[in-house]
């Protein structure tokens, strides 16, 4: 719900179109209405319906009739008939459609003196009453500090200005009656125009305000709901939610209206449907359900005396058991009947391009001076294993030579003993001749 305007500025910020919910394109406007017979054209002869509907701010809506034939389109901003003086407010809506929108919420458009649309809306009008709204946040604070002296019990949740800012209405929240006669009269006294009081209910309040659902989408109320229906604890019920004030609990702190949306559902698969205190007899003991699937249209039953052991059964076989109960008949056990809905449970996730394992990151990572042990071992490995390839390739190359200079190899080792053996006998027969000497 939103045109081109609303997307992101240059430093990742909102960039928004600066109209304070009155988008020209009518693309983020609450409880928008689209214009489905636009393109189509009257019959001969047939008068286009001369009523419009106008929205204000948030989600107050009014219908005024163009009394003036004035060529109005969605999007144009017009100045509208009040009790005193004017405001001014955006077209949403024009031709046959206002005629059905008329005919929903009851309104007779054949009453004589009705709200009628003065003209378009001129640029002194359009600043004006931007200087109005710009005024809102900062009266309904010092509002809210004039309530709080005053003790009074209530929540002024939001303001609205007449379009020519004379005077301005002050929606609240309160539990009980609230007299605020004071309130109006210091009001009145500090803010300079006239005062009106409007009571809404919490609902009504969230659904001017709006905001995000815990969905994740803008909340129903202020999009596209208007008739609020009453919403009971036994919608939860019937649908098997745990019933957690917390998360049943839209913002506006009653039951979520989406708790209504899946109801008929679920009351057409119960209508047969086995209770969920139903019990059953068998020869082993009686046996009590513990949980219930409506839509697959399974029951866990477990005995008596094993709570925490389940069995499975379909709602065919419960009516059965049932039956036999109500003829006083009982069943062996309801494993036998349990066996039949035991059913396999696929492999979401298999291995078969060979990826690695889904817990890889879980493991606890090594130290960095394993690592480098680990590196050094590797080298040493390696070296090893290329020095026994180098020595083992020496002594095949030199088998085959051996064996035709094994002789004379044998005789230049004794020739080479026999030298050593005369160096050995010179220098110790040099030694004492040198000692002599000295």
């Amino acid at each position: 719900m939103g045109c081109s305007s609303c997307s992101t500025g240059a430093d990742g910020q909102p960039k928004g179109c600066k109209n304070n919910g009155t988008c020209g394109t009518d693309g983020c406007n609450k409880l928008t209405v689209f214009d489905w017979l636009s393109n189509m054209a009257l019959p001969n002869g047939e008068k286009p319906f001369d009523f419009v509907e106008v929205r204000f701010k948030n989600s107050r809506k009014e219908f005024f009739q163009n009394t003036e034939n004035l060529s109005l389109s969605i999007g144009d901003i017009v100045a509208t008939q009040a009790t005193s003086g004017h405001d001014i407010g955006m077209v949403t809506l024009t031709g046959e459609l206002v005629r059905v929108q008329m005919k929903r919420k009851k309104e007779d458009f054949k009453v004589e003196n009705f709200p009628k649309v003065y003209r378009k809306a001129s640029q002194k009008d359009i600043d004006v009453w931007q200087k109005c709204r710009d005024r809102e946040e900062e009266i309904k604070k010092r509002a809210r500090e004039i309530a709080i002296i005053l003790e009074l019990q209530m929540k002024i949740s939001d303001v609205e200005f007449q379009g020519d800012g004379s005077k301005a209405t002050f929606y609240y929240t309160a539990e009980d009656r609230v007299d605020f006669r004071q309130l109006i009269k210091d009001m009145a006294k500090a803010f300079g125009i006239r005062i009106e009081m409007r009571q809404i209910g919490y609902r009504q309040e969230a659904q001017r305000l709006g905001g995000i659902g815990s969905c994740g989408r803008e909340l129903c109320c202020s999009t596209w709901l208007t008739d609020f229906r009453s919403v009971s604890t036994s919608a939860a019920r019937y649908q098997q939610l745990s019933l957690n004030p917390q998360k049943l609990a839209g913002q506006c702190g009653k039951l979520k209206c989406c708790l209504n949306y899946e109801l008929d559902v679920y009351l057409d698969a119960l209508k047969d449907f086995p209770s969920q205190e139903t019990r059953l007899f068998t020869e082993k003991g009686m046996a009590f359900c513990q949980k219930t699937d409506i839509f697959k249209e399974r029951l866990w039953f477990s005995y008596k005396d094993e709570p925490a052991n389940w069995h499975v059964l379909s709602k065919v076989q419960v009516n059965e058991i049932l039956e036999k109960n109500k003829n006083k008949e009982k069943v062996a056990s309801l494993e036998a009947y349990a066996v039949d809905n035991i059913v396999e449970e696929k492999v979401v996730f298999e291995n078969v391009v060979g990826q690695d394992s889904l817990t890889r990151f879980d493991r606890p990572k090594g130290s960095k001076n394993s690592r480098n042990r680990n590196r050094n071992k590797g080298k040493r490995s390696s070296n090893n294993n290329n020095r026994n390839t180098n020595n083992t390739g020496a002594n095949t190359g030199s088998s085959g030579n051996s064996k035709n200079t094994g002789g004379n190899a044998n005789k230049g080792n004794s020739n080479n003993k026999n030298n050593n053996r005369r160096k050995n006998n010179t220098n110790r027969k040099g030694k004492p001749n040198n000692a002599n000497n000295a």
